[in-house]
């Protein structure tokens, strides 16, 4: 597929949805971006107006997940990762892995849930479509390690080293579908390890650890075999407009190693939440093992009484 002729400046051109309707990349994820914030924000007025507290750094770490989101893909830094690999590699490192963690961090699940209200008796309104979706079967499969890791690794190898990558790429559908599936499998695969919203599947913290490492390495392996290669291996970035001045095997070998750094980043913000919380857990069990101490105190002190009288009447 030939690139050359994009200009440094010049915006994607747009598609058409129907007659007249007109959207472009940019388009899409920006009115997915204001949606995404405005659904939140309206979440957490409703807990505020009735007396509940909402903890500011989850809404910040939501709306932080939104405008990277939109960062890489609605602004021109997108115009650039369709002529340039290393851009393009910036947006998929963002958009499946920093973005899925702030966004999950900000737990919009445990949000919806508290500011929905309950459709009353024998009717299904929003909070009960969300709870059943919670307990359905088909969310305990994509949640579960044994699909979202073999997904999070063949994302990278499936994706990059067949022509699957090149087809996606040539047309503006194509290239908005890539970036969700990238959002969708970073969403399921951080999920349960943050463990903040409820899930199908709630791991212990070691075992969060685990999946959280067994995947990292792909991708570090993937940055790797991208900088160690001798000759383009995607066909999209193999020849560069002549006006942006680059070689492509150069910038191959940079987007492998954004790729690789990104293997670490990521891991080190979610080892560092995982451990806060870990902290956090034990904490509130000291706490409640103390009150029941001090529920039962009295009644332990009686019945240790109790035993030594007994002791005392036996020897007499």
């Amino acid at each position: 597929m030939d690139h050359s002729g994009h200009g440094m400046g010049v915006g994607l051109a747009p598609f058409t949805l129907g007659r007249g309707l007109q959207w472009s990349p940019d388009a899409f994820f920006l009115v997915a971006c204001l949606l995404g914030l405005a659904l939140y924000g309206w979440g957490v007025v409703r807990l505020v107006r009735r007396g509940d507290k909402w903890p500011v750094g989850r809404t910040v770490a939501f709306a932080g997940g939104v405008l990277t989101i939109a960062l890489v893909m609605c602004t021109k830094l997108n115009d650039y990762g369709m002529v340039m690999f290393s851009v393009h590699m910036v947006q998929h490192m963002v958009i499946s892995m920093l973005s899925p963690i702030l966004i999950l961090l900000g737990a919009p699940i445990t949000l919806a849930l508290r500011a929905l209200p309950p459709a009353g008796r024998g009717r299904k309104g929003p909070r009960e479509l969300l709870l059943a979706l919670l307990h359905s079967r088909y969310l305990r499969v994509i949640t579960h390690p044994g699909f979202t890791i073999p997904m999070f690794i063949a994302s990278l190898y499936a994706l990059y080293f067949t022509p699957l990558f090149d087809f996606l790429m040539e047309s503006k559908p194509g290239h908005i579908a890539m970036m969700v599936h990238f959002l969708a499998v970073g969403l399921v695969f951080f999920w349960p390890i943050m463990g903040i919203d409820p899930g199908p599947h709630r791991p212990g913290y070691l075992m969060r650890m685990l999946e959280l490492f067994a995947g990292m390495p792909f991708h570090a392996f993937f940055g790797i075999a991208l900088m160690m290669a001798s000759t383009p291996m995607v066909d999209t970035y193999a020849h560069p407009p002549a006006s942006l001045g680059i070689d492509a095997l150069s910038d191959q070998n940079a987007a492998g190693g954004i790729a690789w750094a990104f293997s670490e980043i990521p891991s080190v913000l979610v080892l560092i939440a995982l451990m806060f919380q870990w902290y956090a857990s034990d904490q509130r069990q000291a706490k409640r093992q103390d009150r029941a101490a001090d529920r039962d105190g009295d009644k332990e002190l009686e019945a240790y009484n109790a035993y030594l009288a007994s002791l005392n009447a036996r020897g007499s």
